[in-house]
């Protein structure tokens, strides 16, 4: 496992309203650096809400995030990539007639620092950029054993394969703190014991901090190393995982019935 630093990401008293529904209400909580961290809910808790406030989708009613100690709801939405977070969607959002190869090149450009007129020149900085982007894109494409399917259409694959597809495009931004909305979806028994240790890959060998919103109750409570449970908008528990599965408010929450 990765060291622990402090905090690396810090919201504090997060609210937003669609209208009259309260989506999220006053949600605070801190991920620490090189952790794994899991947010669970019931359908409607506000997860992917708090998902789309973290990628500046949307701007919340009040509240506050910070990234690496700095105000994240003051960055432009399409720096948040530079800034070092990445994200997965639940639907997959994947350029289905491109290889896997040019895929993953793709989510690399956001990191390129030669502007237009470099790239028109062909100056000798853009073929630095781009073959370091080829370099990175391959040992990720390896990392997540995608080589032999490298450079064949998105298209021809199967899910589980696109799954991994679009978490190399999100890596390939060298982020610090990877999103991965409910990267379990669609994915069979063994596929998901491969993602568990896929996950663990990514936070011990790349250094990168994970917060993952899933529906997969023994993948969270395996994998995480702290477990964030929202329900109504709200937090009603945030701790280790064996603290918050048995929480009286999470087992109501899940199960509908008080607890004995």
């Amino acid at each position: 496992m990765a060291a622990e630093g402090g905090s690396l990401l810090s919201v504090r008293d997060l609210s937003i309203r669609f209208g009259g529904i309260v989506a999220l209400d006053r949600v605070s909580f801190d991920v620490a650096e090189g952790t794994i961290a899991g947010l669970i809910g019931p359908n409607g808790a506000g997860k992917t809400t708090l998902f789309n406030c973290l990628s500046r989708l949307y701007r919340p009613s009040d509240g506050a995030i910070e990234f690496e100690g700095r105000p994240l709801l003051a960055a432009p939405r399409h720096r948040i990539a530079a800034l070092g977070i990445g994200r997965t969607f639940q639907n997959l959002a994947l350029f289905r007639s491109m290889s896997v190869l040019d895929n993953v090149r793709v989510g690399g450009h956001c990191r390129m620092q030669a502007g237009f007129l470099a790239h028109a020149l062909a100056l000798p900085s853009v073929a630095r950029e781009e073959a370091a982007l080829r370099q990175e894109a391959d040992r990720l494409i390896d990392l997540l054993g995608l080589g032999p399917v490298a450079r064949v259409p998105v298209a021809a694959l199967p899910f589980g394969t696109q799954k991994r597809v679009e978490l190399a495009r999100a890596l390939v931004t060298r982020p610090k703190l990877l999103l991965l909305d409910e990267p379990a979806g669609g994915l069979n028994h063994e596929e998901v014991d491969q993602l568990r240790d896929r996950i663990r890959d990514i936070r011990d060998r790349l250094g990168v901090t994970v917060l993952l919103v899933e529906h997969h109750m023994n993948l969270v409570m395996t994998v995480s190393d702290q477990v964030v449970a929202l329900n109504f908008g709200r937090v009603i528990a945030d701790g280790s995982p064996a603290r918050v599965q048995n929480d009286d408010e999470v087992v109501r929450a899940y199960l509908g019935v008080p607890v004995a």
